[in-house]
């Protein structure tokens, strides 16, 4: 059954069982008692059919919950001649199931958002004219006409000289992001800006969203293991409910008081609090560009005690950038890099890429390379206006020159590109892979947050780890391991407590499968192929771990609130009723309170707003001026 059709049932249901009470209310106060007692019975009729229909599939599917309660509640009701309490308690039920549904949907929001966002066709270029096609049939190398307000339909690499896009419904950044020609666009993010063209590097279900797509509806079918121990917990508090209410008809010989006891307790904040309050979890997390699997995840996300973080593509950006270029010949720096972007244009190596793009962000015009030969994992020999430029590692350069003098002393984790014009070495930039910003506060927020131990597992040298993390304060270093010693330090960790482990959803894959709450990076494409992973980063900052466990942990703990206050309520009352305090009417409204007040509650992690959200920085991504960025 779809949700439509459950929302239209739960509407009609209430709005029977309504119209019933109303109509024998008005028939009561006219001096008719017997019709009063018919349309009470005619409001509460189908409301019970439907929740005994309930009651069985949900038996046949081996559960009990606390429905068997409103359903003996209405029928005890009815059998005692009690149908005005009858009619309260099937407008309260039906009442409480549209409210339920009604705080699902508002839960689901952004989750929903995220689904309706599904572009159906594309506009491709094709013979010089433009066509219409449908998803399935966009391939990589297509070249996409994306209108100002289209969905982005693929992934794929900006083809005009900027693209103004907004990602604010996949990653919770409010400013549109800017990005230069060869910038990759993430699908689902919406032009925000001029029409511009994109050269689709994916087919449609490859691409980000797809996956995207794929995970939200995963994350609607779950079911987190606080909302199955939930039911668990229904079983006891329906124990419980049968035992007051057969203790006060036994000891007083009054079934009237065993029927104001069953009302009191229908339905139990149990069936509502749990699932309101994850769902809701869920969707704010999925505000922030924190998209987690479902509720299982959301609730271990709530427990983690240990962090194991990647370093390359992590904790460090996992794009090279030029940290300073240095002239051997009194070439100007920037005639260097603009002769070395040019060459690099020849080869989709990273670093050359990354010098291509960091040419571009500096506003240069690149001439396009002649002549051009590449040695893999040598380098580039080019043509560039006329100048032989020879671009490669140091060694391959001077060999090609015959310069003679060393090679510069470099820091760990830093590579160098040297340059050559003419047959003389013109200078050399040096790259490296640099921290994420703001990555020390970032885990200074976790440790705040409760995680107790923060490690660095890398297949890197343990000299260039301690490099890049020296005064960060992890709690150990683990380097030059493979993914199978990813897998063992993740379970070996486990005994400190929950593990959340980091990475990016491919070379990692096997360390995020095995740690409790596995989170991949998913901005650059890795969403639709991070399967092993239980969340995803939708946006390229490791900072947004922070929200995410807050979000999840303020979640539960919301949960828990309501189950404990709302069963705390329920058992007060329905002792009141065993007493004698309460006639089953006044115990169906009370009730009733108690659920509202229950589902509001719950409600209120939709209103979460993580300290670490608040602080963070909110400027554009580093997408906005290209790969290197």
């Amino acid at each position: 059954m779809t949700y439509k059709r459950t929302d239209f049932l739960n509407t009609g249901l209430l709005a029977v069982a309504l119209g019933g009470l109303l109509a024998g209310l008005a028939l009561y106060m006219g001096g008719h008692l017997d019709l009063a007692g018919l349309a009470w019975t005619a409001g509460v009729l189908p409301v019970l059919a439907a929740l005994l229909s309930e009651i069985l599939r949900s038996l046949s599917r081996g559960e009990v919950g606390l429905d068997i309660v409103a359903a003996l509640s209405m029928s005890a009701a009815l059998a005692f001649g009690e149908t005005l309490a009858a009619a309260v308690v099937a407008v309260m039920y039906s009442g409480g199931t549209f409210l339920e549904s009604f705080a699902e949907g508002r839960a689901r929001r952004e989750m929903r958002d995220l689904l309706s966002r599904v572009p159906r066709t594309a506009t491709r270029h094709r013979n010089g004219g433009l066509e219409d096609v449908a998803l399935d049939d966009i391939r990589p190398g297509d070249r996409l006409l994306i209108r100002q307000g289209d969905v982005v339909p693929v992934d794929g690499l900006v083809a005009s000289a900027t693209a103004f896009l907004d990602t604010s419904a996949l990653t919770g950044e409010s400013l549109p992001v800017r990005l230069e020609e060869g910038a990759e666009a993430m699908s689902g993010s919406t032009n925000a800006g001029d029409a511009f063209d994109l050269i689709a590097t994916h087919e449609a279900r490859d691409s980000t969203y797809a996956g995207i797509v794929r995970l939200v509806e995963q994350a609607q079918r779950s079911r987190a293991p606080m909302a199955r121990l939930a039911d668990r917990w229904s079983l006891g508090f329906l124990a419980v409910t049968l035992l007051i209410a057969g203790a006060a008809w036994w000891f007083t010989g009054d079934p009237i008081r065993a029927v104001a006891v069953l009302v009191v307790a229908t339905p139990c904040p149990l069936i509502l609090a749990v699932p309101v309050a994850l769902v809701a979890g869920l969707s704010r997390a999925a505000h922030f560009g924190v998209l987690v699997k479902g509720a299982k995840p959301l609730e271990a996300m709530a427990r983690i005690r240990t962090l194991i973080l990647d370093k390359t593509g992590t904790l460090t950006d996992g794009r090279p950038r030029i940290v300073s270029i240095d002239s051997a010949e009194g070439m100007a720096e920037d005639e260097i890099l603009r002769l070395a972007a040019a060459a690099d244009q020849a080869t989709k190596h990273p670093v050359a890429q990354a010098i291509v793009a960091a040419a571009k962000t500096r506003g240069m015009t690149l001439p396009l390379p002649r002549d051009t030969v590449e040695l893999p994992g040598e380098g580039v020999i080019a043509v560039v206006e006329g100048q032989q430029v020879v671009v490669g590692g140091y060694g391959f350069v001077a060999g090609r020159v015959g310069h003679t003098s060393d090679h510069p002393d470099l820091a760990a984790g830093s590579v160098m590109v040297a340059v050559a014009v003419d047959g003389r070495m013109a200078g050399h930039l040096v790259m490296s892979d640099p921290l994420r910003e703001g990555a020390s506060d970032m885990l200074s927020g976790l440790r705040r947050q409760g995680v107790e131990r923060i490690l660095l597992a890398t297949g890197d040298r343990a000299e260039v780890a301690r490099r890049v993390t020296e005064g960060l304060g992890l709690d150990g270093i683990r380097a030059d391991l493979t993914p199978d010693e990813k897998v063992l330090l993740v379970l070996t960790e486990h005994k400190h407590g929950p593990v959340m482990m980091v990475g990016d959803g491919v070379n990692d894959a096997p360390a995020l499968a095995a740690a409790d709450v596995g989170v991949a990076m998913g901005a650059r494409g890795a969403a639709a192929s991070a399967e092993a992973a239980d969340v995803v980063l939708l946006v390229d900052r490791l900072d947004r771990i922070g929200p995410g466990i807050e979000i999840a942990r303020r979640s539960r703990r919301i949960a828990l609130e309501s189950v404990v206050a709302g069963i705390g309520l329920s058992v007060g009352g329905m002792i009141a009723a065993a007493l004698g305090y309460l006639t089953p009417v006044q115990g169906a409204l009370i009730q009733e309170a108690v659920d509202v007040a229950v589902i509001l509650n719950a409600l209120r992690a939709l209103r979460i707003q993580p300290a670490q959200a608040r602080t963070a920085p909110s400027a554009d991504e580093p997408h906005q001026e290209g790969a290197l960025a």
